[in-house]
């Protein structure tokens, strides 16, 4: 009797071509020769196609129902023109859509009294939305569309010191007449409201209103002024003069100093405010007792 070898290695298994190639086509069952759609097509989820208790004529119903548009008519009546199966099978179809939370359907009251059946599609049962939210969101998208964009903020423009209305208004007649040199310039009651403080910073620094306007208006580019108001608060900025040098308070203007009177003891001429003695004479009053007292102090002239 031979002797037998329970520890040899056992003989290799021959792969399968589908181990071999995994991506090459199987010799049975279906093959898939598709083509990407860029129109005209419905997205319907495996969960609907492949469903386990549906039929394929409920599955078939609920891919037709879900390719029309919103307003289109499914009621069994129509479905029944639409289709070869008859009115009796079209109504099961739709039960079992119904079960399986696919359609719901309801019967309403219209404002002229008739009753309608509203039918409503989910493409995916148990899962948000619904058909006034599908329909809300158009709406919501174009009011985001119509909405203008917000505004750019103006770059900031220099301060008064003594931000005076006057000083304020003559600003802003400057800047409005600013498009009198190019029409470019217009400026909004906003835009106007921004600058007129850079403006009014040129004046306080003793700039007359021309010049200013003068350099806000000269050697401007040729291209279009997208952001007038910017181009201005950028020159009122970058080309602001410095502050007047400091100047020696003049004296006060003679009108302002006291007039001149004639000393009723010495006949000498003096400023005060009013008719009386010189200072020397008052002093010499002083020392005699008894003397009248005849008025004030006064610095001689």
């Amino acid at each position: 009797m031979a002797a037998q070898h329970p520890n040899a290695p056992t003989p290799a298994t021959s792969r399968t071509s589908d181990e071999d190639h995994p991506h090459e086509q199987p010799l049975a069952g279906v093959v898939h020769d598709n083509v990407r759609h860029t129109e005209s097509f419905t997205v319907v989820g495996n969960h609907l196609v492949q469903h386990k208790d549906l039929s394929l004529l409920a599955i078939g119903l609920a891919c037709y129902i879900q390719s029309v548009r919103q307003g289109t008519s499914v009621d069994i009546k129509t479905l029944a023109v639409r289709f070869p199966e008859g009115p009796t099978r079209i109504a099961a179809g739709l039960r079992e859509l119904e079960k399986h939370g696919y359609l719901e359907r309801t019967c309403t009251r219209t404002s002229t009294g008739r009753i309608v059946t509203r039918t409503v599609s989910r493409n995916r049962p148990g899962h948000s939305g619904s058909a006034r939210e599908t329909t809300s969101r158009p709406t919501a998208r174009r009011a985001a569309q119509d909405k203008p964009p917000p505004r750019k903020r103006l770059p900031a423009v220099p301060q008064p010191s003594c931000p005076a209305p006057a000083l304020l208004q003559a600003a802003v007649d400057v800047l409005t007449s600013l498009r009198r040199r190019d029409p470019r310039l217009l400026l909004s009651a906003t835009d106007a409201e921004h600058l007129a403080p850079g403006v009014a910073a040129w004046l306080e620094r003793e700039i007359a209103p021309t010049a200013v306007h003068h350099a806000l208006t000269e050697n401007l580019p040729n291209e279009p002024l997208i952001r007038p108001a910017a181009f201005l608060a950028h020159r009122l900025t970058a080309q602001l003069p410095p502050p007047p040098p400091f100047r020696t308070p003049a004296p006060p203007a003679p009108e302002l100093r006291h007039p001149l009177q004639t000393c009723d003891g010495c006949d000498r001429v003096f400023r005060a405010p009013q008719p009386g003695r010189c200072r020397e004479c008052r002093a010499v009053d002083d020392r005699v007792p008894g003397a009248p007292d005849v008025g004030p102090l006064c610095a001689a002239g």
